[in-house]
Protein backbone atom coordinates (compact mmCIF):
# COMPACT_ATOMS: atom_id res chain seq x y z
CA UNK A 1 0.00 0.00 0.00
CA UNK A 2 1.28 3.32 -1.23
CA UNK A 3 0.82 4.92 3.13
CA UNK A 4 2.43 7.84 2.33
CA UNK A 5 0.60 8.76 -0.62
CA UNK A 6 -2.78 8.16 0.91
CA UNK A 7 -2.29 10.19 4.26
CA UNK A 8 -0.53 13.46 2.03
CA UNK A 9 -3.79 12.73 -0.60
CA UNK A 10 -6.36 12.83 2.55
CA UNK A 11 -4.41 15.40 5.00
CA UNK A 12 -2.42 17.77 2.51
CA UNK A 13 -4.54 17.69 -0.75
CA UNK A 14 -7.79 17.15 0.77
CA UNK A 15 -8.69 14.91 -2.23
CA UNK A 16 -10.61 12.18 -2.81
CA UNK A 17 -9.40 9.03 -4.91
CA UNK A 18 -12.36 10.10 -7.79
CA UNK A 19 -11.19 13.60 -7.90
CA UNK A 20 -7.42 12.69 -7.84
CA UNK A 21 -8.39 9.93 -10.61
CA UNK A 22 -9.78 12.89 -12.37
CA UNK A 23 -6.46 14.97 -12.19
CA UNK A 24 -4.46 11.83 -13.76
CA UNK A 25 -7.25 11.16 -16.17
CA UNK A 26 -7.28 7.25 -14.88
CA UNK A 27 -10.52 5.75 -13.56
CA UNK A 28 -11.19 5.70 -9.82
CA UNK A 29 -10.68 1.86 -9.87
CA UNK A 30 -7.66 1.88 -11.38
CA UNK A 31 -6.28 4.81 -8.61
CA UNK A 32 -7.46 3.05 -6.21
CA UNK A 33 -5.91 -0.20 -7.20
CA UNK A 34 -2.63 1.76 -7.37
CA UNK A 35 -2.82 3.16 -3.73
CA UNK A 36 -3.58 -0.19 -2.38
CA UNK A 37 -0.69 -1.37 -4.05
CA UNK A 38 -2.21 -3.85 -6.42
CA UNK A 39 -1.04 -2.36 -9.53
CA UNK A 40 1.92 0.45 -10.18
CA UNK A 41 2.00 4.08 -10.80
CA UNK A 42 3.18 4.62 -14.15
CA UNK A 43 5.50 7.07 -14.84
CA UNK A 44 3.60 9.92 -16.36
CA UNK A 45 1.66 9.21 -12.90
CA UNK A 46 4.09 9.42 -10.26
CA UNK A 47 5.40 12.57 -12.08
CA UNK A 48 2.20 14.43 -11.96
CA UNK A 49 1.39 13.12 -8.44
CA UNK A 50 4.92 14.85 -7.21
CA UNK A 51 4.19 17.95 -8.97
CA UNK A 52 0.39 17.90 -7.50
CA UNK A 53 1.78 17.81 -4.43
CA UNK A 54 5.13 19.58 -4.45
CA UNK A 55 7.17 16.36 -3.27
CA UNK A 56 9.85 14.23 -4.88
CA UNK A 57 8.91 11.29 -6.49
CA UNK A 58 10.99 9.42 -3.92
CA UNK A 59 9.57 10.97 -1.45
CA UNK A 60 6.64 9.68 -1.79
CA UNK A 61 7.10 6.50 -3.43
CA UNK A 62 10.45 4.73 -1.98
CA UNK A 63 10.23 3.11 1.36
CA UNK A 64 12.04 4.87 3.99
CA UNK A 65 15.14 2.90 4.33
CA UNK A 66 16.13 3.85 0.87
CA UNK A 67 15.53 7.59 0.97
CA UNK A 68 18.46 9.68 1.21
CA UNK A 69 20.79 6.71 0.56
CA UNK A 70 19.77 5.40 3.37
CA UNK A 71 20.64 1.36 2.47
CA UNK A 72 24.08 0.27 2.61
CA UNK A 73 25.52 -1.70 0.09
CA UNK A 74 26.56 -5.55 1.70
CA UNK A 75 29.84 -5.95 2.52
CA UNK A 76 31.58 -8.78 0.56
CA UNK A 77 33.30 -11.38 2.41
Amino acid sequence: MQSKLYAMRKDKLKMTQEEIAAHLGISTLSYRNKEKGKSEFTQDEMFALSKLLGKSIDSIFLPRKHQNGGTKPREEK
